[in-house]
């Protein structure tokens, strides 16, 4: 039993690293296809790929994985609450939130 639990860590160690690399030539792949064709940029190595997508983890934090960022922590927090509204409190809300978007014309063509 112990040893299908290694082999299980063993794997779930390599799969971000599988993931990372199949993403590198995703990147670079796109970015050779379409960037210098169209903005006249030079092609990427498979290296230079990786840095800009490490680059690009670092700049923007994409890639929250799982839903452990910042947008399932306020959605869960979001939910908890709505479900312990009691019932005025939930047509009070429903009602400012008809008010606050009554005036915007989502559909309207100019």
């Amino acid at each position: 039993m112990n040893h299908k639990f290694k082999q299980k860590r063993k794997l779930l160690f390599f799969i971000p690293i599988i993931i990372l690399f199949g993403l590198t030539a995703i990147v670079m792949w796109l970015w050779n296809a379409i960037l210098p064709n169209v903005i006249h940029v030079n092609t990427l190595t498979y290296w230079q790929a990786m840095g800009v997508l490490i680059l690009s983890k670092i700049l923007f934090g994409g890639f929250s994985g799982c839903g452990k960022g910042k947008y399932a922590m306020r959605k869960k927090h979001f939910i908890n609450k709505m479900k312990n509204m009691t019932p005025e409190e939930c047509e009070t809300f429903k009602d400012a939130w008809k008010d606050r978007f009554k005036n915007r014309n989502w559909c309207q063509k100019d």
